[in-house]
């Protein structure tokens, strides 16, 4: 007797578009995204269809979907060679594999859930996607990311290293001047950089990601420009050597050099406007440069006496304080203007802190925050980073007698918590 196949609506990413920022593995809840140094995948026997990476997702790269056959249904693997999305199999293609075309979608069954196993703690499921209410228009995608020709020319005008010289960190301040073509940007938006040639498959290098550093009037003010903080990337996440791609271009760049840039990105990692909002923000390293864009605009608002600005928090963590990017001038703002809290994982002699352990030390100012409105919370580097940070405002809020679900939603629905890992 013929049987029906299923057909589902698999899930698949554009690798044309993808700018590999990692939002996509980030958001999901399932773990059914995964990368390598080439494509981000979705694997089809662990994708429900929640639809959770969507919308976080700055190219629209993520939202794409291929009838198949389920016994046909793309692997891993395979999407992980793609350098371009397959054709959609026609209805006589799904008919001739015995595919019933007016099914409804499927989401592969990944078997039944042990009722009585803890569900493990999700940090990025209180990530808002909405961005605060008062935040400005943010434009994106003005300029690729589908082809190179899209792109856009900046001209490096400025590279300062940020990090003291002879550490391992070795982190750059880049400013790039787009001359007479409009970029418009925001504070806690991103672009991307084209390296020049080809990998090693022979295929032009892909984009890579950098946040802005510099606030939405630029790193000079009434100039096209913007700024950008990047580390070369000498490893990987595991220790092992590598020469980042564009990481060791953009850093060695000089005064005068050209470089290709697609962009902007982002649309939800936005700062508040509206007066007396409060921003605290929770970085690592690089993770610092959309915190240095918020302080940026807030400091030229005060200069102005035209802006009632609230409370701004940072608490900024790095092995040592020679890695810490920006470390002289930020002592040099006014304490009544930031408060700013450092930890430190690698100082000899002294015990390793991390950021979520000075914000548990600074418990008794943050739950007013967390009870207010008006706050609004970023938290921007290492993924490591994204679960002990959201289980210290979690605890805080506890101790203080808050139920977390209730706080945890608000922070979320309210676009008052903005997770941004990598």
């Amino acid at each position: 007797m013929d049987m029906a196949v299923t057909v589902i609506k698999q899930h698949l990413i554009d690798p044309e578009i993808c700018i590999r920022c990692n939002t996509c593995e980030a958001t999901c809840p399932v773990g059914a995204i995964t990368h390598d140094d080439r494509n981000y995948v979705v694997d089809a026997a662990k994708c429900n269809l929640c639809m959770a990476c969507i919308s976080p997702c700055p190219t629209g790269s993520i939202d794409n979907w291929r009838s198949m056959p389920l016994a046909r249904a793309y692997t891993p693997e395979e999407q992980l060679t793609w350098d371009e999305l397959p054709a959609e199999l026609s209805a006589e293609e799904l008919a001739e594999a015995g595919a019933v075309t007016d099914a409804a979608p499927a989401a592969v069954a990944s078997g039944p859930a042990d009722a009585n196993a803890a569900a493990p703690f999700n940090a990025g499921a209180y990530g808002a996607t909405l961005p605060p209410w008062s935040a400005a228009h943010a434009y994106t995608n003005l300029y690729g990311p589908k082809a190179a020709e899209k792109s856009v020319t900046a001209t490096v005008v400025g590279n300062v290293r940020v990090t003291e010289v002879g550490t391992d960190y070795d982190t750059h301040h880049i400013v790039l001047d787009f001359g007479a073509m409009p970029f418009p940007v925001l504070e806690g938006q991103s672009i991307g950089i084209l390296p020049p040639g080809l990998d090693a498959h022979g295929k032009p290098h892909h984009a890579r990601q950098y946040s802005i550093a510099s606030p939405r009037n630029g790193e000079r003010p009434g100039y096209n420009n913007l700024s950008l903080t990047v580390k070369r990337v000498l490893e990987d996440h595991q220790g092992r050597p590598v020469r980042g791609v564009a990481s060791n271009f953009v850093c060695d760049l000089q005064v005068g050099d050209t470089v290709q840039v697609i962009g902007p990105f982002g649309s939800s990692f936005l700062m508040p406007n509206h007066p007396k909002s409060h921003i605290v923000m929770i970085c690592t390293g690089t993770g610092s440069a959309p915190m240095r864009a918020m302080t940026e605009w807030r400091r030229r608002l005060r200069q102005s006496g035209k802006f009632e600005g609230g409370k701004l928090m940072l608490f900024f963590g790095a092995r040592t304080q020679q890695e810490l990017p920006y470390f002289g001038p930020l002592q040099n703002l006014p304490k009544d203007f930031i408060d700013s809290n450092f930890a430190f994982s690698r100082t000899p002699g002294a015990p390793k802190r991390y950021v979520q352990d000075v914000m548990r030390e600074r418990a008794a100012d943050l739950v007013p925050l967390l009870k207010d409105a008006n706050s609004f919370f970023y938290v921007c580097g290492l993924k490591s980073m994204e679960e002990g940070v959201v289980l210290a405002l979690r605890d805080i809020a506890t101790a203080a007698g808050l139920d977390w679900d209730t706080v945890g939603a608000a922070l979320k629905r309210e676009g008052r918590l903005h997770l941004e890992t990598y």
